[in-house]
């Protein structure tokens, strides 16, 4: 008899004043089409809102939309707050309005995927997916 695993829960986060949600809506539901569990947190949110949200919710990934400008210091924030409370095993990736400039800076405070606008949903799912292996 084959062992059930458990669904990969994943945090969906709008951080910061950005009210542009479509993409992450799509991304929340292709997600959750693909049998994850999904916790969209909606829009506004802080830092601070998104890892409380992500650690009382026991979730194995972080996804972060920000089309404002603002993410390099959202995201950075957010690496952060995780150190802080010891959750450092949760994977972070972000999408948005993120210039190829910004990206390897990014990356290098422990983001470990960055999609921005285009990307196949089934990439995300992919990249997501894989988390478990």
């Amino acid at each position: 008899m084959a062992v059930a695993t458990k669904p990969i829960r994943v945090l969906i986060g709008k951080v910061g004043l950005d009210g542009h949600d479509r993409g992450v809506k799509l991304v929340a539901r292709a997600l959750r089409d693909a049998g994850m569990e999904v916790i969209y947190t909606g829009l506004h949110q802080t830092p601070e809102q998104v890892v409380a949200t992500a650690v009382q919710e026991d979730v194995q990934a972080i996804g972060l939309s920000v089309l404002s400008g603002a993410h390099k210091h959202l995201f950075r924030r957010v690496m952060e707050l995780l150190k802080d409370q010891g959750a450092e095993d949760i994977v972070v990736f972000g999408g948005g309005i993120i210039p190829d400039e910004d990206q390897a800076e990014l990356k290098a405070t422990g983001i470990k995927a960055l999609f921005t606008p285009g990307t196949a949903m089934s990439e995300i799912v992919g990249f997501v997916r894989g988390l478990r292996s």
